[in-house]
This record gives structure tokens, sequence and C-alpha cells, in this order.
């Protein structure tokens, strides 16, 4: 775990977060289609803080969706925003992640135009 950067994360980001959150959201309501897309990262990306990272990055594009690790030692989740956001957010899982993880390779799936977001927030699950 990152107990260092969570500690400052958690003691830094609560106030803004929501406002930036909020503001994001509805700018995605007018940014054209909403696409869906889910993901898995393969390499050396667990015990490197890339959920962590995974989670502020999402945040920082404006997108909303989910980030877990799996047994099988990946990283899985799902991306939903304007497309634009969601191939932003794509470009970052596939060549950049947190410092210390190394992205073999990352697989997309089960991409789709939504009417919606399914989501509010971007969250790690467990």
């Amino acid at each position: 775990m990152c107990p260092l950067l969570l500690t400052a994360a958690a003691v830094a980001v609560p106030r803004t977060s929501l406002q930036l959150l909020g503001r994001g959201l509805a700018a995605m309501s007018t940014a054209g289609p909403l696409k869906s897309v889910d993901y898995e990262v393969f390499g050396r990306v667990q015990g490197v803080c890339f959920r962590m990272y995974t989670e502020g990055e999402a945040k920082k594009i404006g997108v909303v969706g989910w980030v877990k690790n799996t047994n099988q030692g990946t990283v899985t989740g799902q991306v939903q925003g304007p497309e634009e956001k969601v191939n932003s957010m794509k470009s970052w899982l596939s060549k950049v992640g947190s410092p210390s993880s190394r992205i073999d390779r990352t697989n997309f799936s089960n991409e789709k135009t939504i009417s919606k977001l399914e989501y509010s927030n971007f969250s790690i699950r467990y």
C-alpha cells in the first residue's frame, strides 16, 4: 500500500474533489456521446499504487467508473464519460500508469455508447 500518499490524499482532497466532481459531471452531460469501456491492465500493476493513481487520473480527466485488483495479478475496471475523455483515460491506462508500474498490455472490451452514466464518481473497489 501507499500509506503516506493515502494519508496525504485523505487530508488534502475531500473539499475540492466534491466541487470538481460536480463540475465535471455537469460538463459531461453536454460534451457529446457518452462511452463506456471495460479494461484489464497486465504487467507490474499490483503493489505499486496503480489503483490510487488510476482513481486520481480519472478524477483529473473527468470520467467515472471503478478500478480493482484481481486474483490473477492484474488490475481491472470500467470507465465512463464523454468519448474524448474516455480515450484519454484509455491512453493513460495503456502507456502511463503509476510511477512504479510496468504496463505490459491493456485489454479493452465491451466498448459502447451509453445514454447516461451508471456511476456518480470514480472509486477503488476491493
